[in-house]
């Protein structure tokens, strides 16, 4: 049978991210591909604590819930954001998510109409392009380096469009792992206001820091403002479990009332069970949220040295360019340029490791010499041996190029 299939699903390429998981399943393939904690410290034990406490209560956490999210969870969200980031709403100023995925989604789903402009870091979050094109979105990077968006490409190129809102990752980024300082955030709070531009800040490795002063969230820098331009997402996927698929999003209740609209239309609500096990957590007295993000910090901070001893050391990254990272879980790596990471990709695999290239993360012009390499999932030892055959690629790599 001939399936004829939507022309909007048909304009959205697979993702370069899943697509490499996939090729590395079952096989004995390192990968530095996927932006996956380290599942070995998951907290096994305390989640099947909460679980039995929460099957325990109530029938409840197996019945239909609120679109909006359980009461509890969203106060204990509330609550941290407001002790830890500066962040503060009220109950209706929040709604869980089924990760911060689903926030891009719904808000897309809110706002977008086909040929509306939107406007990102180059570059960006590669699942959030997707989103925005499937939406019909007319997508416009802004230039961008280690301090954040350039207020003066921001300023040039608001004056050309009428962007319906900005998405940024400005706290240890997904691919470049950048810091925006705050006076790039100031600026584009600023040029935002001025111009009656909505930002969606996506915040998913903001509490995975190592080193540096903490730097405030747009969110934070905005305020309660009477009527509010920043919606702030995060996740408990990277500092929890990934497999509980929880988010949630913070911004003007009239936001939250429309994107509530959108969920009822795709899942109804997210997981009631899921979300009363993290409002346990939150709450418990054998595990501690706060503590176990150090601890994570800890470990990717070795794991994170680790793959920059080899970038550092490895002859053959001599003259490529990447930044220390200061949290999160990524390196940005810019190989020489001329040389394609696509292809070096099919070498790499040979040699069995994996990685993701930079050219999907932009959203006009594409940089083909770039790569993204995540060094939470891998042990030091294991990723030794990966960054060892990752050189032996690039060496052989470049000695094709050369020849």
């Amino acid at each position: 049978m001939q399936y004829s299939f939507s022309s909007r699903i048909q304009s959205i390429e697979s993702s370069a991210v899943r697509d490499i998981l996939k090729l590395t399943q079952g096989q004995s393939i390192i990968s530095f591909a996927g932006g996956l904690p380290a599942e070995e410290w998951f907290p096994i034990e305390h989640i099947r604590e909460a679980s039995d406490r929460v099957l325990s209560q109530a029938p409840q956490a197996l019945q239909y819930g609120l679109t909006e999210g359980v009461v509890s969870l969203r106060e204990g969200v509330l609550e941290r954001l407001s002790r830890v980031r500066g962040i503060h709403g009220s109950l209706d100023d929040i709604m869980i998510t089924s990760g911060s995925q689903q926030t891009l989604d719904l808000f897309a789903k809110a706002f977008i109409n086909p040929g509306d402009v939107v406007f990102v870091e180059d570059p960006t979050y590669l699942a959030c392009l997707q989103v925005l094109r499937l939406y019909g979105a007319d997508v416009i990077g802004v230039a961008s380096d280690d301090q954040g968006m350039i207020p003066e490409d921001l300023e040039q190129k608001l004056k050309q469009h009428r962007p319906k809102f900005v998405y940024v990752v400005p706290t240890f980024g997904n691919p470049s792992g950048r810091v925006w300082s705050v006076e790039r955030r100031q600026a584009l709070l600023d040029q935002c206001k001025a111009n009656h531009v909505l930002i969606l800040e996506d915040d998913p490795y903001g509490d995975l820091r190592f080193s540096g002063e903490a730097v405030p969230n747009i969110a934070k820098l905005e305020g309660k403002a009477e009527d509010r331009i920043v919606i702030y997402t995060s996740t408990f996927s990277k500092t929890v479990a990934p497999g509980l698929r929880t988010g949630y999003v913070v911004a003007d209740k009239r936001i939250i009332a429309m994107m509530a609209r959108g969920k009822q239309a795709c899942d109804l609500h997210s997981s009631v069970l899921d979300q009363l096990i993290l409002s346990e957590l939150l709450v418990s007295e054998t595990f501690s949220i706060d503590k176990h993000i150090e601890k994570l910090s800890h470990i990717y901070r070795e794991r994170m040295e680790t793959m920059a001893g080899h970038l550092q050391e490895d002859r053959c990254y001599k003259e490529a360019k990447w930044s220390m990272p200061q949290g999160g879980m990524f390196f940005w790596v810019e190989l020489p340029e001329g040389l394609d990471a696509e292809a070096l990709l099919k070498c790499s695999v040979q040699k069995g490791v994996a990685f993701v290239p930079g050219a999907p993360f932009f959203a006009q012009k594409p940089k083909r010499n770039t790569m993204r390499l995540n060094y939470s999932f891998a042990e030091p030892t294991i990723i030794h041996e990966g960054m060892n055959r990752l050189s032996e690629a690039v060496e052989e790599f470049l000695g094709r190029y050369a020849g």
